[in-house]
């Protein structure tokens, strides 16, 4: 029997135009850079959307109103040498503070202290190299924006 554990995720996708607030990872083993949006596990009796608004509030200081589900996705991955097993709720939310979507950049910190910056980059600017993660977040956003235009 694995004593491994399954994570329970919430992230959160942040929309501004063509551009998705991400913040930067390093892996070091396997990709050495990759992005993912802002968010985090689930705590127990925690429901995914609640999550999501707390990690939030908790990384960025921001509030997240509109909150959509768009999808929750399995992922499997490598991560600094470890395999990794997460179901994520990932949902789709507005800043409440509009002065926010002016920004390049937002400063974060995570729970254990480590501060991060979150900043805005267009679909194109992931790549092979840089990915934005989970990987089927890719097209979740495609569908998002496409049905935007519509």
């Amino acid at each position: 029997m694995s004593h491994r554990k399954i994570r329970a995720v919430a992230l959160g996708v942040i929309l501004h135009g063509n551009r998705v607030l991400v913040r930067r990872h390093l892996n070091g083993v396997l990709d050495p850079v990759f992005y993912r949006p802002v968010g985090g596990s689930i705590e127990f009796g925690e429901h995914s959307s609640e999550a999501v608004r707390r990690e939030v509030r908790e990384e960025i200081g921001a509030e997240l109103v509109n909150l959509r589900l768009l999808a929750c996705v399995e992922n499997l991955f490598d991560y600094q040498g470890a395999v990794g097993h997460e179901i994520i709720f990932i949902y789709r939310g507005d800043l409440a503070d509009p002065a926010l979507y002016r920004c390049e950049s937002i400063p974060g910190q995570e729970a254990d202290g480590e501060s991060f910056v979150a900043v805005w980059l267009p679909l194109d600017a992931f790549t092979p190299e840089q990915p934005l993660y989970p990987t089927a977040l890719m097209e979740i956003l495609r569908r998002e924006l496409a049905t935007a235009d519509t």
